[in-house]
């Protein structure tokens, strides 16, 4: 039989983990192969950027659908294990999972707003029906949806780590930003230097000092107000007038008014922020294929 597509691998990769086990990705897709019985060819055939196999590129996207879903969660690098959620999809989904069915879900349908934030001139859609486009309709709709597939989950991860390791993780990336060039960033908490997390010195001297406070709250947590009124508290103590808030969580309205409203300028960066970031300045993530696309050459025809 034809290789399947990305959504009729859906309720079979449920029903694979069904039984609870964590299961490695690579295990899955070799299982996912069997279960369709491919042939040894339609098992070999590569994307046309030639960097990955068919199969298990599309089991790779059946599995990122259903996690920001919630329908699977990933307790560890290259694992995956089925959810209470997934359970319930596959008994109340006998013959078929696919993109209308993960409408249901909450998380997936924040998601799927995610995507369309980022195609804002794009009208395609990807759904169960066929759909008709440019080539750069459709490049940018997966670009997209690559995009806010990686940013949730690179934010899962960093709520997944400790105190200390999220820490750690905005210092990077506020030095992959740039920040610090001339001088240096460093964590400081582990040092006891209360209500500051780190410290970017601008200069050699750190006569420009920008301080930073990282915090790993759940998603749904809200920062208030008295919040950013302590850390304004800590910036005037160390004599700093520049401050940046970063967060997985959110920022009420009453904090963002007080971040506007104290002498000292304080940048607030929430979990969705945070993400986009991340992804944008390659902290966590990596490259996993590039595109060439052609168009024709019409000058170099008319020199014949």
């Amino acid at each position: 039989m034809s290789i399947p597509d990305f959504q009729t691998l859906m309720r079979p990769v449920l029903a694979y983990l069904q039984d609870g086990a964590t299961r490695r990705s690579r295990d899955i897709k070799s299982a996912m192969a069997d279960h369709f019985e491919l042939s040894e060819t339609e098992r070999a055939e590569l994307l046309p950027s030639g960097r990955q196999r068919t199969i298990d590129n599309r089991v790779a996207w059946a599995l990122t659908y259903l996690s920001q879903a919630g329908l699977v969660s990933r307790p560890s690098r290259g694992n995956v294990t089925i959810t209470d959620e997934g359970r319930a999809a596959l008994d109340a989904n006998p013959s078929r999972i696919g993109m209308k069915t993960l409408e249901a879900y909450p998380a997936y349908l924040k998601f799927r707003d995610r995507t369309r934030e980022k195609t804002q001139s794009v009208s395609v859609q990807i759904n169960d029906e066929p759909i008709e486009a440019t080539p750069d309709d459709l490049i940018e709709q997966a670009v997209a949806t690559n995009r806010a597939a990686v940013e949730g989950e690179v934010l899962r991860m960093a709520l997944a780590l400790t105190p200390t390791g999220f820490e750690d993780l905005v210092i990077r990336l506020l030095a992959r930003m740039g920040y610090g060039k001339a001088g240096s960033v460093e964590r400081t908490s582990a040092s006891g230097d209360a209500g500051v997390d780190g410290i970017i010195s601008q200069d050699p001297l750190g006569l420009d000092r920008i301080y930073v406070q990282a915090k790993r709250y759940a998603e749904d947590r809200t920062i208030d107000r008295p919040r950013i009124h302590e850390f304004a508290g800590a910036l005037l103590g160390k004599q700093g007038d520049r401050g940046v808030f970063i967060t997985t969580s959110r920022f009420s309205a009453g904090s963002i008014q007080e971040a506007e409203r104290i002498n000292a300028r304080i940048e607030l960066i929430d979990g969705r922020r945070l993400a986009e970031l991340l992804v944008s300045y390659g902290v966590g993530v990596q490259t996993e294929q590039t595109v060439t696309f052609y168009r024709l050459d019409e000058d170099y025809f008319e020199s014949l």
